[in-house]
Protein backbone atom coordinates (compact mmCIF):
# COMPACT_ATOMS: atom_id res chain seq x y z
CA UNK A 1 0.00 0.00 0.00
CA UNK A 2 1.09 3.78 -0.77
CA UNK A 3 1.49 6.34 2.00
CA UNK A 4 -1.34 7.81 -0.12
CA UNK A 5 -3.75 5.13 0.13
CA UNK A 6 -7.34 5.36 1.66
CA UNK A 7 -6.25 2.21 3.70
CA UNK A 8 -3.50 4.79 5.50
CA UNK A 9 -6.11 7.30 6.49
CA UNK A 10 -6.81 6.87 10.18
CA UNK A 11 -9.39 8.68 12.70
CA UNK A 12 -10.51 8.57 16.13
CA UNK A 13 -13.58 10.12 18.15
CA UNK A 14 -11.44 12.59 19.72
CA UNK A 15 -9.66 13.61 15.77
CA UNK A 16 -12.92 13.93 14.26
CA UNK A 17 -14.07 16.83 14.99
CA UNK A 18 -10.59 18.74 14.18
CA UNK A 19 -10.59 16.40 11.18
CA UNK A 20 -14.15 17.63 9.76
CA UNK A 21 -13.36 21.26 10.13
CA UNK A 22 -10.42 20.64 7.99
CA UNK A 23 -12.70 18.91 5.82
CA UNK A 24 -14.73 21.90 5.20
CA UNK A 25 -11.83 24.38 5.19
CA UNK A 26 -10.71 22.40 1.47
CA UNK A 27 -13.86 22.13 0.27
CA UNK A 28 -15.17 25.98 0.43
CA UNK A 29 -11.31 27.07 -0.50
CA UNK A 30 -11.50 24.67 -3.21
CA UNK A 31 -12.36 27.73 -6.01
CA UNK A 32 -8.37 28.40 -5.07
CA UNK A 33 -7.51 25.24 -6.41
CA UNK A 34 -9.28 26.08 -9.61
CA UNK A 35 -7.37 29.37 -9.89
CA UNK A 36 -3.89 27.90 -9.77
CA UNK A 37 -5.53 25.68 -12.86
CA UNK A 38 -5.84 22.25 -10.66
CA UNK A 39 -8.93 19.63 -10.94
CA UNK A 40 -10.26 21.33 -14.44
CA UNK A 41 -10.99 18.43 -15.57
CA UNK A 42 -13.35 17.15 -13.35
CA UNK A 43 -14.86 19.74 -12.32
CA UNK A 44 -15.80 20.60 -15.95
CA UNK A 45 -17.45 16.86 -16.23
CA UNK A 46 -19.60 17.09 -12.93
CA UNK A 47 -20.48 20.54 -14.04
CA UNK A 48 -21.33 19.85 -17.79
CA UNK A 49 -23.11 16.55 -16.97
CA UNK A 50 -25.40 18.59 -14.25
CA UNK A 51 -26.25 21.18 -16.77
CA UNK A 52 -26.99 18.72 -19.26
CA UNK A 53 -29.29 16.71 -16.67
CA UNK A 54 -30.96 20.30 -16.06
CA UNK A 55 -32.04 20.82 -19.69
CA UNK A 56 -33.03 16.97 -20.02
CA UNK A 57 -35.40 17.26 -16.98
CA UNK A 58 -38.56 18.33 -18.38
CA UNK A 59 -37.77 15.84 -20.78
CA UNK A 60 -37.75 12.95 -18.62
CA UNK A 61 -40.05 13.38 -15.43
CA UNK A 62 -43.03 13.00 -17.57
CA UNK A 63 -42.02 9.24 -18.43
CA UNK A 64 -40.88 8.70 -14.85
CA UNK A 65 -44.42 10.18 -13.47
CA UNK A 66 -46.47 8.03 -16.09
CA UNK A 67 -44.50 5.10 -15.05
CA UNK A 68 -45.25 5.22 -11.62
CA UNK A 69 -47.77 3.17 -10.72
CA UNK A 70 -46.10 0.06 -12.42
CA UNK A 71 -42.78 1.19 -10.22
CA UNK A 72 -45.19 0.79 -6.80
CA UNK A 73 -44.12 -2.33 -5.40
CA UNK A 74 -40.09 -1.28 -5.92
CA UNK A 75 -40.77 2.68 -4.29
CA UNK A 76 -42.24 1.11 -1.20
CA UNK A 77 -39.49 -0.37 -0.80
CA UNK A 78 -37.56 2.62 -1.14
CA UNK A 79 -39.60 5.07 0.37
CA UNK A 80 -37.76 8.38 1.82
CA UNK A 81 -38.04 7.27 5.34
CA UNK A 82 -36.61 3.48 4.19
CA UNK A 83 -33.97 4.85 2.58
CA UNK A 84 -32.62 7.23 4.67
CA UNK A 85 -32.50 4.16 7.60
CA UNK A 86 -31.04 2.19 5.34
CA UNK A 87 -28.06 4.74 4.68
CA UNK A 88 -27.54 4.80 8.20
CA UNK A 89 -27.42 1.43 9.12
CA UNK A 90 -24.66 0.91 7.26
CA UNK A 91 -21.86 2.53 9.23
CA UNK A 92 -23.69 2.24 12.15
CA UNK A 93 -23.64 -1.75 11.83
CA UNK A 94 -19.68 -1.35 11.00
CA UNK A 95 -19.41 0.45 13.98
CA UNK A 96 -20.69 -1.81 16.45
CA UNK A 97 -19.29 -4.71 15.13
CA UNK A 98 -16.05 -3.00 15.11
CA UNK A 99 -16.29 -2.68 18.72
CA UNK A 100 -17.36 -5.85 19.37
CA UNK A 101 -14.94 -7.73 17.46
CA UNK A 102 -11.95 -5.22 18.62
CA UNK A 103 -11.20 -4.27 15.19
CA UNK A 104 -10.06 -1.27 15.33
CA UNK A 105 -9.70 -0.49 11.16
CA UNK A 106 -13.33 -1.51 11.03
CA UNK A 107 -14.06 1.24 13.56
CA UNK A 108 -12.35 3.54 11.80
CA UNK A 109 -14.18 2.38 8.58
CA UNK A 110 -17.39 3.45 10.20
CA UNK A 111 -15.89 7.15 11.65
CA UNK A 112 -14.98 7.78 8.35
CA UNK A 113 -17.96 6.87 7.13
CA UNK A 114 -19.56 9.43 9.62
CA UNK A 115 -17.49 12.27 8.23
CA UNK A 116 -17.88 11.80 4.53
CA UNK A 117 -21.69 11.81 5.39
CA UNK A 118 -21.64 14.71 7.38
CA UNK A 119 -19.42 16.72 5.05
CA UNK A 120 -21.47 16.11 1.83
CA UNK A 121 -24.35 16.80 3.92
CA UNK A 122 -23.35 20.28 4.50
CA UNK A 123 -22.64 20.92 1.05
CA UNK A 124 -25.51 19.38 0.19
CA UNK A 125 -27.55 21.99 2.51
CA UNK A 126 -25.89 24.89 1.62
CA UNK A 127 -26.53 24.37 -2.39
CA UNK A 128 -30.30 23.75 -1.64
CA UNK A 129 -30.65 26.91 0.64
CA UNK A 130 -29.22 29.01 -2.46
CA UNK A 131 -31.35 27.03 -5.20
CA UNK A 132 -34.19 25.81 -3.34
CA UNK A 133 -35.46 24.23 -6.53
CA UNK A 134 -39.40 22.34 -6.73
CA UNK A 135 -39.15 18.52 -5.93
CA UNK A 136 -40.92 16.87 -8.62
CA UNK A 137 -43.33 15.67 -6.58
CA UNK A 138 -44.65 19.08 -5.77
CA UNK A 139 -45.34 19.79 -9.72
CA UNK A 140 -49.35 18.86 -9.90
CA UNK A 141 -50.69 16.43 -12.56
CA UNK A 142 -49.94 17.91 -15.72
CA UNK A 143 -47.90 21.02 -14.33
CA UNK A 144 -44.50 22.00 -16.29
CA UNK A 145 -41.54 20.81 -15.27
CA UNK A 146 -39.50 23.74 -16.34
CA UNK A 147 -38.48 27.00 -14.40
CA UNK A 148 -38.08 24.76 -11.03
CA UNK A 149 -35.39 26.91 -9.72
CA UNK A 150 -36.01 29.52 -6.76
CA UNK A 151 -39.33 28.35 -6.86
CA UNK A 152 -39.48 25.45 -3.78
CA UNK A 153 -39.59 25.83 0.02
CA UNK A 154 -37.76 28.42 1.78
CA UNK A 155 -36.32 25.45 4.44
CA UNK A 156 -33.24 23.73 2.57
CA UNK A 157 -34.77 20.73 4.61
CA UNK A 158 -37.91 19.87 3.07
CA UNK A 159 -38.80 21.89 0.19
CA UNK A 160 -35.35 22.00 -2.34
CA UNK A 161 -34.52 19.55 -4.54
CA UNK A 162 -31.55 20.29 -5.68
CA UNK A 163 -29.04 18.15 -5.18
CA UNK A 164 -29.98 14.81 -3.85
CA UNK A 165 -29.17 14.78 0.01
CA UNK A 166 -29.64 10.87 -0.38
CA UNK A 167 -27.31 10.38 -3.05
CA UNK A 168 -25.00 12.88 -1.76
CA UNK A 169 -24.85 10.77 1.57
CA UNK A 170 -25.63 7.37 0.26
CA UNK A 171 -22.14 7.75 -2.58
CA UNK A 172 -20.20 9.04 0.26
CA UNK A 173 -20.29 6.15 2.42
CA UNK A 174 -20.33 3.71 -0.21
CA UNK A 175 -17.05 5.07 -1.56
CA UNK A 176 -15.45 4.88 2.12
CA UNK A 177 -16.25 1.08 1.84
CA UNK A 178 -15.50 0.45 -0.85
CA UNK A 179 -12.26 2.17 -1.00
CA UNK A 180 -11.17 0.58 2.55
CA UNK A 181 -12.04 -2.70 1.48
CA UNK A 182 -11.47 -2.70 -2.54
CA UNK A 183 -8.98 -5.95 -1.72
CA UNK A 184 -12.03 -7.86 -1.29
CA UNK A 185 -13.51 -7.50 -5.03
CA UNK A 186 -17.33 -8.21 -4.23
CA UNK A 187 -17.11 -4.84 -1.84
CA UNK A 188 -16.97 -2.21 -4.43
CA UNK A 189 -19.53 -3.57 -6.77
CA UNK A 190 -22.30 -4.23 -3.78
CA UNK A 191 -21.33 -0.83 -2.22
CA UNK A 192 -21.67 1.36 -5.63
CA UNK A 193 -25.01 -0.97 -6.81
CA UNK A 194 -26.62 -0.17 -3.43
CA UNK A 195 -25.88 3.54 -3.89
CA UNK A 196 -26.97 3.75 -7.29
CA UNK A 197 -30.04 1.58 -6.52
CA UNK A 198 -31.57 4.23 -3.65
CA UNK A 199 -30.53 7.17 -6.10
CA UNK A 200 -32.50 6.38 -9.02
CA UNK A 201 -35.15 5.56 -6.39
CA UNK A 202 -35.29 8.93 -5.99
CA UNK A 203 -36.24 10.07 -9.16
CA UNK A 204 -39.21 6.87 -9.66
CA UNK A 205 -40.22 8.06 -6.60
CA UNK A 206 -40.86 12.30 -7.80
CA UNK A 207 -38.48 13.00 -4.93
CA UNK A 208 -35.83 14.38 -7.38
CA UNK A 209 -35.19 15.13 -10.81
CA UNK A 210 -31.99 13.31 -12.69
CA UNK A 211 -29.72 16.05 -12.59
CA UNK A 212 -30.66 16.17 -8.71
CA UNK A 213 -29.27 12.65 -8.03
CA UNK A 214 -26.38 12.84 -10.29
CA UNK A 215 -24.84 16.53 -8.67
CA UNK A 216 -25.69 14.76 -5.22
CA UNK A 217 -24.08 11.38 -6.30
CA UNK A 218 -20.63 13.40 -7.98
CA UNK A 219 -20.56 15.24 -4.67
CA UNK A 220 -20.48 12.52 -2.13
CA UNK A 221 -17.73 10.74 -4.62
CA UNK A 222 -15.35 13.36 -5.04
CA UNK A 223 -15.63 14.90 -1.30
CA UNK A 224 -14.84 11.21 0.27
CA UNK A 225 -12.26 10.20 -2.68
CA UNK A 226 -10.26 13.21 -2.77
CA UNK A 227 -10.75 14.60 0.69
CA UNK A 228 -11.80 12.80 3.34
CA UNK A 229 -9.68 9.26 2.49
CA UNK A 230 -6.21 11.74 2.20
CA UNK A 231 -4.13 10.61 4.72
CA UNK A 232 -3.27 13.37 7.47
Amino acid sequence: MGDDSPENREVSWRSLPKDFLHDQKDIWLFPTQLAKGRHWLPTLAIVGGTAGLIVADPHAMPYFRSHERNLDDVNDVFDSPITAAEVVVLPASLLATGYIRHDSYQTGTALLAGEAYADSAIVDLAIKAVTRRKRPSDVPPGGSFRNTFFSGGKSPFKGSSFPSGHSAGVFSIATVVASRYHHHRWVPWAMYGFATAISFSRVTTSAHFPSDVFLGAALGYTITRYEVLRPR
